[in-house]
């Protein structure tokens, strides 16, 4: 039994499956051989919203029926016929009266098609007047024509501007700004100045996106049409219009009435006249505005400046009234009337509310905002300063932040305590989100001769300093700044600073191996009811998390960054989630979850944007992966460019993970020069830090370049410095690393069976770790030495077997090629081929495959040459017949054919 009234809004499925169905009914409807059931579709929406669109979509559908647009014309046939009529609010009462008549004794196949704004009915609900009377004969469907979601305001902006320049978040804001209405989307991207007006890189909770797209205004059209609405409100009603835009938010009649100035009938009347205007439309809930932000901005900029100025009075005293008092909107209205006084207050009581709620970077927004505009009386510059420093710990990097701290630290006239507590917060910014350790330390350092007698922000100074990450103070330093701050804060009594300085003390225990650290991870108050010690038990747990990594606790990290992140997350500890993201990238390198590995890092390179000191633990995976495979331009670019982490001056456990590779990458080259140059200077950063669990990565590498340069005294000696230092430490990585060293001194000494026995037992616990590429390179090691004595052994030949399908299996291209190399230099004689070439034809041969792979990585013939102990001509010959097989011409296209471009 068909319905005679079916309402189908597109919230009941997709946009595009609604368009269907009603493809459907008018098919059904001029079908000849149909039951022949007239249909009316009723095609609602609100101005922009795409119905237009919608009906010519429609009428081009229909096949074998008439089309009549006139609702006076006579039919063009007998037959099936499709009446189309749009903007039906606008027609007038003759064509009315002409669509009623036909309506009321429709012909057996008709189709008719009415699209209208419902805002704009003479009659609400009424499309066709007051004296419509449908017959049971004809099927009527009403389709609602919404606004967009976010998805589709996605695909009309890669429509306009290409996906490269649509950034994080756009969508989201296009969507904010213009209520999802097509219309109003479409004419914000056809601004041919949009590009230029959005910010570079990602957008960080979309608030710069927000503020280009306030900066561009609302589109002409629909300031046309608000300015039209507007003035058909009779003047004396056209407050309450001004009001809710003044507002800018769905509000009741009662706050529409106190902002207009306007009581008892005289408010009633204006909003019943602004809502039969359009000016105005009920949201729901007995509330009344705008469509959108944008729309809302139209109609202020209708209004006279003294105007709004009393307007906006009158909404911050209604504000202030609710409760909680929604401090930011308050800050709006107060600066836009004038009142100065009022508007620092409302400021500093608004991002007192984000600190309180874990919103530091809506904090740090409006702080920045405030502090850069005009003159901001000394006494409030420096509360807002000290709140926005605070915030900005806590939350993303800001040169604006940083720029406006370093301006008010140098001011003379600063009290000596308060200038204390914001040079704090600039030296933690540096160290931290800027990535400037030295400088960041520098000031930190300032800082605690500055904030005598203060325990709460000593504390914070003391604990900073005993962070052991940077390579400007030992680690018995970085303890000592502990110790002295963990008495300061029990003096202090305060619960928020007590737990900033539990998490600096478990990340310097547990960074230099010490177990103690585990007990104290379990104490950090994760469930405190401050968001305060929330976000230093996230901080405190996310570098647990890394010191984990380097010391080769891999469950335990993984632990460790689940609940970090979530609570980071939670508390609105930005800088501590991203860190997190990051380490966590670490822990994929290190177990060997290469698959998509690269493309990770890679995409947090990009969000990461101006913050590369973020991204360093990205950059230095996609430095060791580019290793691995032979693609060794990208691992210098990665390891040593311009926004790779400083050797010198970046985290010591990075700089000396990057040093072995690098040193590992010169004695690829054959350069043992520069080998032994760069692990000599490593190691002395090392010794200097004193933290030799952060070795694990450097010291086999670094060793065997000492031997290769010919002092084995040096590196012996620096075996035995390392295994001191790993003496009581809890490093099962540097204790694999430890014997891995040991087995590379022994095989350059002639010792090869204890060089066998201790890459094995190196294999074995990296295993157990488990890691399985540094397995996989122990074990080749202790084949090789195997086979130094016993050219035939089949257990060893089996073992580079195994090896090398582990770096296959891996993506390690260079590490499989060199592996196979040796696996065919050590088959044994008896393994002869059959005498002949083979014949492959077009197809590569295994060694032409494995010669095209290293070359479509960058390496050169002779690096590949030496890779596989073949000549450089040979090498040529190999790389010209994959070029001729293949049909591409360059190296560059030799990675897409065979498929081993970089994953």
């Amino acid at each position: 039994m068909e319905r005679d009234d079916d309402t189908m809004p597109d919230g009941g499925g997709t946009a595009d499956e609604a368009e269907v169905a009603l493809r459907r009914r008018l098919a059904a409807a001029l079908d000849p051989k149909g039951p022949g059931r007239p249909v009316l579709l009723l095609v609602e929406g609100a101005a922009g919203t795409g119905k237009s669109r919608l009906v010519a979509r429609l009428a081009a559908a229909p096949t074998g029926s008439a089309l009549r647009t006139v609702p006076g014309d006579p039919p063009a046939a007998a037959g099936p016929e499709l009446l189309v009529a749009e903007d039906v609010h606008r027609a007038p009462a003759d064509d009315l009266a002409r669509l009623r008549a036909l309506l009321a004794a429709p012909p057996a196949r008709l189709a008719c098609v009415l699209s209208y704004r419902p805002e704009e009915l003479a009659v609400p609900g009424l499309v066709l007047g007051p004296d419509t009377d449908l017959p049971a004969a004809l099927t009527v469907v009403r389709h609602v024509v919404g606004p967009l979601d976010v998805a589709e305001v996605h695909r009309m902006a890669v429509a306009a501007l290409g996906a490269d320049r649509c950034p994080p978040g756009l969508a989201a804001v296009l969507h904010q700004v213009s209520g999802g209405v097509a219309q109003t989307v479409a004419d914000l991207l056809d601004r041919p100045d949009l590009p230029d007006l959005l910010p570079p890189g990602p957008a960080a909770a979309g608030q710069p996106l927000a503020a280009a797209l306030d900066r561009i205004g609302p589109p002409p059209r629909l300031e046309m049409l608000l300015r039209r609405r507007t003035a058909a409100v009779p003047e004396e009603h056209r407050p309450i219009v001004f009001a809710a835009a003044v507002l800018d938010e769905p509000a009741t009649s009662r706050d529409l009435a106190a902002v207009a100035g306007l009581s008892g009938p005289r408010s009633t009347d204006a909003l019943s006249a602004a809502l039969r205007a359009a000016a105005l439309e009920e949201r729901g809930d007995g509330r009344y505005g705008f469509g959108s932000p944008l729309a809302a901005a139209a109609v202020r900029r209708t209004a006279t400046g003294p105007d709004r100025e009393v307007l906006h009075r009158r909404a911050a005293r209604l504000l202030v009234r609710r409760q909680p008092v929604p401090w930011e909107r308050v800050a709006g209205h107060r600066r836009a009337c004038g009142d100065e006084r009022g508007w620092l207050h409302a400021v500093e009581r608004a991002a007192r509310q984000f600190e309180d709620s874990g919103e530091q970077q809506r904090a740090v927004g409006l702080l920045e905002s405030a502090l850069a505009t005009g003159p901001v009386p000394e006494q409030a510059r420096s509360r807002l300063a000290r709140l926005l420093a605070r915030s900005a710990v806590m939350g993303l990097r800001s040169d604006e932040t940083l720029k406006v701290l370093r301006h008010i630290v140098a001011d003379p006239g600063l009290p000596p305590a308060v200038r204390g507590e914001i040079r704090l917060d600039l030296g933690l910014l540096l160290c931290n989100q800027m990535g400037d350790v030295m400088e960041g330390r520098d000031e930190l350092a300032r800082a605690v001769d500055e904030l005598t007698g203060r325990p709460v922000p000593l504390a914070r100074a003391m604990s900073a300093l005993a962070m052991p990450y940077g390579p400007d103070a030992s680690f018995a330093e970085n303890v000592a700044w502990i110790e002295r701050a963990v008495t300061v804060a029990e003096e202090s009594g305060d619960p928020v600073v007590q737990a900033a300085v539990a998490a600096n003390r478990v990340s310097v225990l547990l960074n230099g191996g010490d177990p103690a650290a585990w007990p104290l991870i379990e104490r950090l108050p994760r469930d405190s009811d401050l968001i305060g010690c929330r976000q230093q038990t996230s901080r405190g747990l996310c570098n647990a998390a890394d010191a984990a990594v380097w010391l080769g606790r891999y469950d335990s990290s993984r632990a460790l960054l689940a609940e970090g992140v979530e609570l980071a997350a939670r508390s609105g500890a930005a800088y501590a989630e991203q860190t997190g993201r990051g380490c966590a990238l670490v822990v994929d390198w290190a177990t060997g979850r290469w698959s998509g590995l690269a493309e990770r890092c890679r995409a947090f390179v990009d969000e990461s944007g101006d913050m590369p000191y973020l991204a360093s633990d990205a950059r230095m995976v996609l430095g060791l992966l580019a290793l691995a495979r032979g693609e060794w331009a990208d691992t210098l670019d990665h390891l040593t460019g311009p926004d790779a982490a400083g050797l010198d001056t970046g985290p010591v456990p990075i700089s000396a993970t990057a040093s072995g590779a690098l040193v590992r990458l010169a004695l690829a080259h054959d350069d043992v020069a520069g080998a032994a140059t760069e692990a000599a200077a490593a190691w002395q950063r090392l010794r200097a830090k004193g933290i030799w669990a952060w070795a694990a990565e450097l010291a086999p590498w670094a060793v065997e370049a000492t031997l290769r340069a010919g002092d084995p005294s040096t590196a012996g000696a620096m075996t035995e410095e390392f295994a001191v230092g790993l003496d009581g430490r809890d490093a099962p990585s540097a204790d694999a690393a430890l014997e891995w060293t040991r087995a590379v001194l022994a095989e350059h000494t002639g010792e090869t069976d204890r060089a066998a026995a201790h890459y094995e037992r190196s294999a074995a616990a990296y295993r157990a770790l488990p890691r399985p590429y540094h397995a996989a390179l122990t074990s080749a090691g202790a084949a090789r030495c195997t086979l130094a004595a016993d050219a035939d052994s089949g257990p060893a030949l089996a073992a580079l077997a195994d090896c090398a399908t582990a770096f296959d299996t891996l993506g390690a291209t260079w590490d499989a090629a060199r592996t196979r190399a040796d696996l065919r230099h050590h088959r044994p004689s008896t393994e002869r081929r059959p005498p002949g070439r083979p014949r492959y034809g077009d197809v590569l041969s295994p060694r032409e495959e494995e010669v095209a792979e290293l070359a479509a990585a960058g390496m050169s013939n002779r690096e590949i040459a030496a890779t596989l102990h073949l000549s450089p001509r040979t090498v040529e010959q190999h790389v010209a017949r994959a070029l001729q097989k293949t049909g591409v011409h360059s190296r560059q296209q030799l990675g897409r054919v065979l498929g081993t471009a970089t994953q």
